[in-house]
């Protein structure tokens, strides 16, 4: 009796699992910011070519896109995987942390980048075996919201046609052997934005409220959340943050102008218009409060993260196959954002979380110096995506 893809599985994963452990450690001790991942690119390319993957011509300077057709006739799925790290530096004394001064991989990208080459390396294995072609895309900048629209616009769907795309995002929130999603919106619209503010100035000695951005900024930044208030998807309350405040040359001088970035993060456009209208009101408030002028600009969006409800059903049986029923579990919707969503807006498709959570409770918020997951995270996410896969090709 012929054995299907799904029983050779673990067998396969046994065979891989070392390989994708050390490109693990090596990706996530040399992390690149984003569009700056060459070092990655290359590892990546050279592991490909090595597999006997058919690499296509990538429209971005980093990443990288590479196909294996099946022996038999099916569908044509995409998995999606993300390369670039923060601007974090990271405080893990592990063998394998960041030799790249204030650069990490702390929301585990390492593990989506081997993960994927894992998944080549099997799957290159079972070539005879499949139907369908399959599709490998490395994303750069999914940090800076600009890599997949920078892959789209440049032609990678034109070029590569698919007919589905999936991938997966590794949590340091859940167990390792958790797999996570939900059809519809999952995860949120986030909209990166920037606050200009300019005021007269001064001297320290005579400082007032009136025209002091230092003040108004001060005020400004833990009252982004009001502007959310009430507003919220399936029980998942929308978000509004400042990440980054630049204001000052010298501690006795009041500057004129001052800079506050954050994030949006709305679920459905309803939502995204009230939240902009709230933030333009509070904006005039603290303008007349401290005399100062405040500008918005949007500098960058990715579109909520929408599951197709038949690419989430296979998904869902495919991943039991993997962790079993116990480890499969419909969500409810997250506010952290990918902009995986651009090709889920335009192709059918499915992403979902793994779990990867240190079993100590060690593991640490995405996107801090402390972010942790498990080796063992590759596995689950390489078997879970490339079962996914081999279903959705052949159905």
């Amino acid at each position: 009796m012929t054995s299907t893809f799904s029983d050779d599985l673990p067998h396969l994963l046994d065979d891989v699992d070392d390989a994708m452990v050390e490109l693990r450690h090596d990706l996530h001790a040399h992390p690149e910011l984003a569009f700056q991942e060459h070092r990655t690119t290359q590892v990546v390319r050279d592991r490909l070519v090595e597999l006997g993957w058919e690499l296509k011509s990538c429209p971005t300077e980093t990443g990288a896109v590479a196909v294996l057709r099946g022996a038999n006739p099916g569908r044509r799925v995409m998995i999606r995987a993300d390369i670039d790290a923060l601007p974090v530096t990271e405080e893990n004394q592990i063998s394998f942390a960041s030799v790249n001064d204030g650069v990490m991989h702390a929301c585990g990208h390492d593990v989506h980048t081997a993960g994927l080459l894992g998944i080549a390396d099997l799957l290159s294995r079972r070539q005879e075996q499949l139907a369908g072609e399959f599709t490998l895309l490395f994303q750069p900048a999914e940090e800076a919201l600009g890599g997949a629209v920078a892959m789209i616009d440049g032609g990678v769907l034109t070029d590569n046609p698919i007919d589905l795309v999936i991938g997966a995002h590794v949590s340091s929130l859940a167990p390792l052997g958790f797999v996570g999603t939900k059809p519809g919106v999952m995860m949120s619209e986030a909209s990166s934005l920037s606050i200009h503010i300019k005021g007269k100035g001064g001297h320290g000695a005579m400082a007032s409220v009136e025209g002091n951005v230092i003040l108004t900024v001060s005020h400004l930044a833990p009252r982004l959340g009001e502007i959310v208030e009430g507003l919220s998807f399936e029980g998942t309350n929308c978000a509004c943050s400042a990440g980054v405040i630049h204001a000052g040359t010298a501690m006795n001088v009041v500057p004129r102008h001052a800079v506050l970035r954050g994030t949006l993060r709305t679920f459905t456009p309803e939502q995204h218009v009230e939240a902009l209208e709230r933030l333009r009101s509070l904006l005039h408030e603290v303008e007349a409060m401290f005399v100062v002028e405040c500008t918005l600009d949007l500098t960058g969006v990715a579109p909520a993260v929408v599951n197709n409800a038949d690419v989430y059903e296979q998904v869902m049986r495919s991943a039991t196959k993997v962790v079993g029923a116990s480890g499969v579990m419909t969500i409810p919707p997250f506010t952290p954002s990918d902009d995986v969503s651009e090709f889920l807006n335009r192709v059918p498709g499915c992403y979902m979380f793994i779990g990867g959570a240190n079993d100590d409770g060690s593991s640490g918020m995405h996107h801090s110096p402390d972010f942790q997951v498990q080796d063992g995270s590759c596995r689950i996410l390489a078997g879970v995506l490339a079962q996914s896969a081999v279903d959705l090709a052949q159905l």
